[in-house]
């Protein structure tokens, strides 16, 4: 999770200034990564002198939110600095992925370190919202206690959520069958009954999508490309912009709802209402039935993926049609909005070796720049690390990380 770090101006009141401070030189120490920081490199990197980042070095470490361990040499001359890292224990954020056919939780510390997973399949289709975020809850609570274990005090929760997400709520989500649920007021109620006596967290959402590219910006591996074009291939296909580093949401906070461009006004109807949606051609529904694959699911991709790598016909043509149809809607986004590259996650991400190629194709025909060529790096696969629910989890870290005064703990607690 990248940062920019820039210091208050003079006219800012004391407080407000050591709290912005506080918050430079945590992040400068988890940009740096484990035991590479020191209290001279990060007075070099925020533009404070030495002696105000040791102040502030020390109250972090009083209040439990950086550790110390062995030495490092800076080289340069001098003394040797202490190598400085973010805890492992403390303020956590909680992650929780709500989809189609599974749902996945996710605590992370302040490195953005995933430190419990659970997740589980269920399919969640035709069932009442509240069941659903019910059993979410659970899930949920299950992970707390987990994280608790680890000395991890989680001080939030995101919800990832597929469809239409704003203002607490999920305004569509076709697959689902929702509308207008309160997603953020149902799963609160449900964690509070499933840990009586708890703490209650504040729970925040957002399309998972938008989620899972941020983790991919954050985790990824991206190296320097800070705008891309980011898909997800689940039962449904989402879609998330980011540019220069930032999240673009829209005027309303439905940007990238890619799986709804329309290929063929005259194709098949789609959950949306619509017809002929990029969803019904390259979905998971629409590719399993297309490479002649029975069942769902988790058990019904991994059927379609060992039958693509052992040369099927069906099913390679099946993968490199839905490769294509991607190829299409893609260039047209690509004109659009000229990003550095586009990823692929979700389901696309192992199938890329037989989806990048027709993709490549469409998009090299179709890209009015001449800037895309077959092969040449633009179209890439998500990682392992850019998941919704890692994603969802690390952005109530952001909150931490911007005021850690605010999340510090009680000396009793």
């Amino acid at each position: 999770m990248k940062s920019n770090l820039t210091p208050l101006g003079p006219k800012a009141d004391k407080d407000t200034v050591r709290r912005s401070n506080l918050s430079l030189v945590l992040r400068a120490v988890r940009d740096e990564g484990e035991g590479e920081a020191t209290r001279a490199g990060v007075a070099a990197r925020v533009g404070l002198t030495r002696a105000a980042v040791s102040s502030l070095v020390e109250q972090l470490l009083e209040t439990g939110f950086l550790t110390e361990s062995g030495k490092t040499f800076s080289g340069q001359a001098g003394r040797p600095g202490t190598a400085l890292k973010t805890a492992r224990t403390g303020p956590a954020g909680l992650g929780v992925e709500v989809n189609i056919d599974y749902v996945s939780v996710c605590v992370v510390d302040l490195a953005g370190t995933g430190r419990v997973r659970l997740t589980e399949h269920l399919d969640n289709r035709g069932t009442p919202p509240a069941e659903v975020l019910a059993r979410a809850a659970g899930i949920a609570a299950r992970t707390l206690d987990s994280a608790r274990e680890q000395e991890l005090y989680p001080v939030g929760v995101a919800l990832a959520l597929p469809g239409l997400v704003s203002g607490g709520a999920v305004r569509q989500a076709p697959n689902l069958g929702w509308n207008q649920v309160p997603a953020e007021e149902l799963f609160a109620a449900a964690l509070t009954a499933e840990h009586p006596g708890h703490q209650e967290l504040p729970v925040r959402s957002e399309n998972e999508a938008n989620l899972a590219a941020l983790a991919e910006l954050w985790f990824g591996g991206l190296e320097r490309i800070r705008s891309f074009l980011y898909l997800t291939g689940e039962i449904g296909v989402g879609g998330a912009l980011v540019i220069d580093g930032e999240l673009l949401r829209g005027a309303h906070g439905f940007a990238g709802e890619i799986g709804h461009v329309v290929v063929d006004p005259d194709g098949p109807q789609c959950r949306c209402g619509s017809r002929g949606c990029l969803e019904q051609y390259a979905g998971q529904a629409a590719l399993l039935r297309a490479a002649g694959v029975d069942g769902g699911g988790g058990l019904g991709v991994a059927e379609l993926e060992k039958r693509v790598r052992a040369g099927d016909e069906r099913a390679v043509g099946a993968v490199a049609e839905a490769g294509r149809m991607l190829g299409r809607v893609l260039s047209g986004a690509v004109n659009l909005l000229d990003p550095d590259a586009v990823v692929l996650g979700g389901i696309y991400r192992n199938l890329m070796p037989w989806l990048a190629a027709p993709a490549d194709e469409e998009l090299t025909g179709r890209v009015v720049s001449g800037l895309w060529a077959p092969g040449g790096g633009r179209l890439r696969a998500s990682s392992v690390a850019g998941d919704a629910a890692r994603g969802a989890a690390a952005l109530v870290m952001t909150d931490v990380l911007a005021d850690p005064v605010a999340y510090a703990r009680p000396a009793t607690a």
